[in-house]
């Protein structure tokens, strides 16, 4: 199994917390986003993904993009330990906050938008930053009421292991720390983001930890 990431893409960031809660092996191909004007640019990589983005799994053969479908594949694939509550509701509440993050947060605060703004647009690196913090607030705002409603369930988002919403939750609060934003209006983000680095399967995963890691 290979997954083609870069340490600090926050989406390969949850590609790797699951395969290292599902406890399987991988090799991690490193694609960086910035050397040689993005080496997903590259023709090789395109050949191999034509979005040009990371991560990308591939396994037996098959190769799965975006982050969640392959957390999908995963749970279908090796559904033990599961990354998933086995209570329906729960499982599609757990989805729809790691839908949230990944589809309403992350996108808007991509690398690819974040260079456009400065580049095409010319913003400012003070106007970029605004932006950047004026989108994580806003999506963390909904995600604390959301999860301090749950918060009797468990110790992690949906109870007492951690699923799609922490996979998702934990590397868009490394974003905030990486722009310094005061998250101290969230305890219960916080408090999840302390219980989930207290694990192996997250330590592992974290940017610095990666073989690419600068």
């Amino acid at each position: 199994m290979k997954l083609y990431s870069y340490f600090r893409s926050s989406a390969a960031f949850r590609v790797r917390i699951a395969l290292n809660l599902k406890k399987l092996d991988y090799e991690i191909i490193p694609i960086h986003l910035v050397k040689e004007g993005g080496q997903q640019h590259s023709q090789t990589y395109r050949a191999l993904n034509p979005q040009g983005l990371v991560p990308a799994l591939e396994d037996e053969g098959h190769l799965i993009t975006q982050s969640l479908a392959i957390m999908e594949y995963l749970e279908e694939q090796f559904p033990t330990p599961s990354i998933l509550p086995s209570d329906p509701v729960l499982k599609a509440q757990s989805r729809a906050v790691a839908l949230s993050i990944a589809c309403d947060i992350h996108p808007i605060d991509n690398l690819r938008v974040l260079q456009y703004l400065t580049h095409e647009l010319k913003v400012s690196e003070d106007q970029k930053n605004t932006w950047y913090a004026h989108w994580i607030r806003i999506g963390f705002d909904a995600l604390e009421k959301q999860l301090s409603a749950v918060a009797h369930l468990g110790k992690y988002c949906f109870g007492d292991i951690p699923t799609f919403a922490d996979i998702c939750l934990i590397p868009q609060m490394a974003n905030a720390h990486r722009f310094k934003i005061d998250v101290t209006p969230y305890p219960r983000l916080v408090a999840i983001e302390q219980e989930c680095l207290k694990l192996p399967a997250f330590i592992n995963a974290l940017p610095a930890n990666q073989p690419d890691a600068e």
